[in-house]
């Protein structure tokens, strides 16, 4: 997570380069935001598989992904949290001064409700907690160390919670809330009082796997974008371990060249359960993912699929 624009551009044209070194280097081993080195950013399970780190029966599953459409995504958007919810996405934005909330329409992407956060917040992950008294969106801030709760049919706010450190992603499981912070740390938080009841570490291979960001529940699976790349790893909660990896760089050509030149690192996945339109993939669900990015002026529809050989 950082304020500083990103070319994406340069990551998409050293990945080859990074994956030489890390591979030859053995560097799965990945820091969390203090500085030492981190997890490069491509293809961090077919790493593993090079360079021969981790027993095969700790070695994800590496899919492939497949495009089913493409729908407008407001471009001025530094998409931070994503999720689907009665037929309309709900998005958290980022950066100070540009922070909102919204309600958007998932087909036209016109954004339909949108509500501004004060320029002192930077806002981040953002989840979806059911309840007979109303259902509720739970809103990550990155250092302003506030949960804002927001009420989802009026999207009015109507409470906050206080926790420490960085707030990255966010989603919730049925029972707990699952938040990212840019570790390699997965926190278990109560829905009713934000506080912490346990938490797991995530590893690929064996070894710890940061800069875990927008996250999504899936069926039992964490779904989490990996910052700085165009990678989405799959993760068992009660293991923390990494169980399948995907390679979304195919979506950055689909962009044009202009439009690559202004978009930042992808972020933001949202499920879309096959009952209200999603046509299956291969991901242990039935449904599709919608995926998109910091200031992308696209949203896809996709599915994982086991890679060709």
């Amino acid at each position: 997570m950082t304020e500083r624009p990103f070319s994406f551009a340069v990551v998409l044209a050293l990945a080859p380069m990074v994956l030489t070194v890390a591979t030859a280097a053995g560097a799965l081993a990945c820091a969390g935001p203090g500085g030492a080195p981190e997890e490069p950013p491509a293809r961090p399970a077919e790493r593993a598989r090079a360079s021969g780190v981790g027993h095969p029966a700790d070695l994800p599953t590496v899919l492939e992904v497949r495009v089913l459409d493409e729908r407008p995504h407001a471009p001025g958007a530094f998409t931070q949290g994503l999720l689907l919810d009665d037929g309309f996405l709900y998005e958290s934005t980022g950066l100070n001064g540009r922070s909102t909330l919204r309600k958007v329409d998932p087909t036209t992407g016109e954004v339909l409700v949108q509500r501004d956060l004060p320029a002192t917040i930077f806002a981040e992950g953002l989840a979806l907690v059911p309840s007979a008294d109303g259902d509720r969106l739970i809103q990550l801030t990155w250092q302003n160390g506030l949960a804002l709760v927001w009420d989802r049919e009026r999207l009015e706010q109507v409470g906050e919670y206080r926790y420490s450190g960085e707030g990255w992603g966010l989603t919730f499981d049925g029972e707990r809330l699952i938040m990212s912070d840019g570790s390699s740390t997965l926190t278990f938080r109560d829905p009713e009082t934000f506080e912490p009841t346990g938490e797991v570490e995530v590893t690929l291979a064996g070894h710890p796997l940061s800069r875990l960001n927008e996250l999504e529940w899936v069926d039992g699976t964490v779904w989490a974008n990996v910052w700085g790349s165009t990678t989405v790893v799959g993760i068992d909660p009660a293991t923390g371990k990494v169980t399948a990896t995907v390679d979304l760089a195919d979506l950055v050509t689909r962009l044009d060249p202009a439009e690559g030149l202004r978009i930042d690192v992808l972020n933001g996945i949202a499920f879309r359960p096959a009952e209200n339109g999603g046509q299956g993939g291969e991901t242990g669900a039935a449904g599709t993912f919608l995926v998109t990015g910091k200031l992308w002026p696209r949203l896809f529809e996709v599915s994982f699929e086991p890679k060709a050989r």
